[in-house]
C-alpha cells in the first residue's frame, strides 16, 4: 500500500531549500516553481514541482495525490512556472487516466523519491499506472493564451 503524504517540518525544510535552488536556476532541469492562484484567498501560492517533459510536451504530476496546488489548478488553470530568471505562463488541462498512465510511469521512473507514494512500481506495466491515475492527477501544460 502506498504511503500517505504529510507536509511535516522535514518536508517544509526540503521545500525551502529546493525553492531557493530553483529560484537561482540550480538543480535538475525538470524542477520548477509552480505558482497557482489560491482557490479561497485568490493569493499566489508557490511550490516546487518536477515536470515530465516528452516530445515537447510538459506534464504536471501530483505524486502526493490531491494536494492544495491540485485544487488551485482545478479552480484556476492559469499557472506560472519559474526556473532561475525565466517565468513561463501556462494553461493546465487535467487529462484522463489513459493519458495519465504513461506519464505517471515515467514520473515514477525519473523521480524515484516519490515511488513510495505509488502502489505501482516503475517496472510495472502501464495499465497499473492507469489504475492509479485517479489518485495522482496529471495536467498537460501549454503556453498561456
Amino acid at each position: 500500500m502506498a504511503n500517505t503524504y504529510r507536509l511535516g517540518p522535514m518536508r517544509r525544510g526540503i521545500n525551502i531549500v529546493m525553492s531557493t535552488m530553483i529560484r537561482v536556476g540550480v538543480g535538475a532541469s525538470s524542477s520548477y516553481l509552480l505558482t497557482t492562484t489560491g482557490r479561497k484567498t485568490g493569493s499566489p501560492r508557490t511550490t516546487p514541482v518536477t515536470l515530465v517533459e516528452t516530445d515537447g510536451d510538459r506534464w504536471l504530476v501530483a505524486p502526493y495525490g490531491t494536494v492544495g496546488w491540485v485544487h488551485n489548478v482545478r479552480s484556476t488553470p492559469k499557472v506560472s512556472l519559474r526556473r532561475g530568471r525565466r517565468t513561463l505562463a501556462c494553461s493546465a488541462v487535467e487529462v484522463d487516466a489513459e493519458t495519465a498512465g504513461p506519464v505517471l510511469q515515467r514520473y515514477v521512473h525519473d523521480v524515484r523519491v516519490t515511488a513510495p507514494f505509488f502502489d505501482a512500481k516503475a517496472s510495472d506495466p502501464v495499465e497499473l499506472f492507469v489504475e492509479e491515475a485517479p489518485r495522482h492527477p496529471v495536467f498537460h501544460l501549454s503556453a498561456a493564451e
